[in-house]
């Protein structure tokens, strides 16, 4: 029986836009928290280097932050999936029989014959007993688990890249103009994000961009109109 193209590669491709989302996601952090706070900055002041300062602690903080949380919180999934794997090598080792078994009834629960299942099941465990097991049973590839520290960099990197865009779009332009040209660029930028992460979801991208559109817009506006009253009570 032929298959579709592609189809022996739907799982990693499942794996890598699981990435890119997360990817898409981490921009769209940074583009927000940072767009708020030198737009907040510059509500309050017309001076470059409050701006510049403020938004680069930012940035910086904001990267340490999303790395670190993405880093501890793959570890733990890490662990978790080694610890399975662990116990389903013990469990081969001192109940084949009993395993075999219920790699036949995991089978056959999918809708295969009882006798096709245990002749699948034999075949596979002749081959290798523990992968699969590890597929069927647990859904992991042992040489395949997640790795923190790939993830705490993707995460690191796309935070700052969305960062760059808010910080570079309110420093560029002249004082009277870097405000407007940053709501611009920022909200274009949210669209943008919005849009990509909705298709990559199988998702309608017009609510998608919507929600950003606004939520960026308003917590744009907000931190704006504090740093102006911080600003005025502080002068």
């Amino acid at each position: 029986m032929s298959t579709h193209p592609g189809e022996p590669h739907d799982a990693a491709i499942s794996g890598r836009l699981n990435w890119l989302r997360a990817g898409v996601l981490g921009a769209n952090d940074g583009i927000v928290s940072t767009a708020g706070l030198v737009v907040g900055v510059a509500g309050a002041t017309t001076s470059t280097g409050p701006i510049l300062t403020a938004g680069v602690a930012g940035l910086v903080a904001g990267a340490v932050s999303m790395a670190l949380g993405e880093y501890v919180s793959v570890s733990s999934q890490r662990d978790t999936e080694r610890a399975l794997l662990d116990k389903e090598r013990g469990e081969l080792a001192d109940f084949p029989d009993e395993e075999f078994e219920e790699l036949a009834t995991l089978y056959e629960a999918k809708g295969l014959s009882a006798a096709t299942a245990r002749q699948v099941a034999r075949e596979l465990t002749e081959r290798d007993a523990f992968a699969a097991h590890a597929d069927v049973e647990l859904h992991l590839d042992p040489d395949e688990l997640t790795n923190p520290w790939q993830a705490a960099g993707a995460s690191a990197i796309a935070f700052t890249t969305g960062s760059l865009l808010p910080l570079l779009a309110i420093l560029i332009p002249p004082p009277g103009t870097r405000v407007a040209v940053a709501f611009v660029v920022v909200l274009a930028a949210l669209a943008a994000t919005g849009y990509l992460s909705a298709r990559l979801g199988g998702a309608r991208p017009g609510r998608a961009m919507l929600r950003l559109l606004v939520g960026g817009a308003v917590a744009m506006v907000v931190t704006y109109g504090i740093g102006g009253l911080v600003g005025t009570a502080v002068g």
